[in-house]
């Protein structure tokens, strides 16, 4: 995937300055919202690459969970210097259609457009042809390999993995590509009928919406990720039911569910044993473990076991600690 993700990451910084640059000197709104929306494309993959490079780094004695979240505060600080170039382009476009006191040159815009409808075209075909070499290969590699509970398992839904993030970023660079047809459609209009130049404040209009779209997820999950929340996709109920379903284990004492960052999820689980089973302790923190890893994807998790407690004496425990 890496090589997916540098292929994008080239074309966009190739393409990001030509856009920006040509939407500035046509005084183009539109062309410059355009580069804004190919800037959070630009931060998303250089945030990818980062999280890869990062969990290559081992912990440290200070950071001992590692460097993960440093692709998190990346994130915000990314999406926050969007917002503030998306809110002065917002700004300049309810100028312009309130005062419709501006020129656009209409042979650079187009010529800009163009461009951006052109990157995108090559793009969404690399991509595409990426896509079907990946999958091709490794259908015929793992064509013959058993699904169960081993590396082998896990080699292959990685390239599962692989292969789904190919076509999300195919099906990114259709929309980047519809986007940009927008663009051209509008400088084509203003090209050859300047008087019909509110086209460009609308179209800054309309792609804003997109960045906040694009961009209102990112933040969403980042606030769960710094507040520590269990991640979307997993339920603590249905974790805490099939814990439950292991033999010997009598309670849950605790449970927290956490991510480090995307992708990276961590757990740690406080089970209590059913009364004359703590012989069995290794076994059952073995099918926990596996459990946690294997149907829930955890990326790390520690199990804690403890011989059965009657709940009276935790009672007269509290009764003494609250009498006192």
């Amino acid at each position: 995937v890496i090589g997916y993700y540098l292929e994008s990451l080239m074309s966009h910084i190739l393409t990001f300055p030509t856009l920006f640059s040509g939407g500035y000197v046509a005084n183009s709104l539109a062309i410059m919202t355009d580069a804004l929306h190919m800037l959070t494309d630009l931060s998303g993959i250089i945030l990818t690459l980062l999280a890869l490079w990062l969990s290559a780094k081992s912990p440290t004695k200070r950071f001992t969970f590692g460097f993960h979240r440093l692709e998190v505060l990346s994130a915000i600080i990314s999406v926050l210097l969007v917002y503030i170039l998306m809110a002065f382009l917002l700004y300049e476009a309810v100028q312009r259609t309130i005062h419709m006191d501006y020129e656009i040159n209409g042979d650079i815009m187009l010529i800009t457009a163009a461009v951006g409808v052109a990157v995108n075209l090559i793009m969404g075909f690399l991509l595409n042809q990426s896509g079907h070499l990946h999958s091709h290969s490794h259908s015929h590699r793992h064509s013959h390999i058993p699904q169960s509970n081993s590396p082998n398992t896990a080699h292959s839904s990685s390239h599962g993995h692989s292969s789904l993030a190919v076509r999300a970023a195919f099906v990114h660079a259709l929309g980047d590509l519809v986007q940009s047809i927008g663009v051209l459609v509008a400088a084509y209009i203003i090209r050859f009928k300047p008087e019909y130049k509110i086209a460009d404040p609308i179209c800054t209009y309309v792609f804003s919406i997109l960045v906040i779209l694009t961009t209102v997820r990112i933040l969403c999950d980042t606030g769960v990720i710094i507040l520590e929340g269990v991640p979307r996709h997993l339920n603590v109920d249905r974790i805490k039911e099939d814990l439950m379903k292991i033999e010997d284990v009598y309670s849950i004492e605790d449970l927290n569910v956490w991510s480090l960052t995307a992708g990276k999820t961590t757990a740690i689980v406080h089970l209590q044993l059913v009364p004359g089973s703590s012989s069995k302790w290794e076994e059952v923190q073995s099918k926990a473990r596996q459990l946690l890893l294997n149907t829930f994807g955890m990326y790390k998790c520690s199990v804690q076991l403890q011989s059965y407690k009657q709940e009276i004496s935790k009672t007269c425990a509290s009764c003494q600690s609250s009498s006192a």
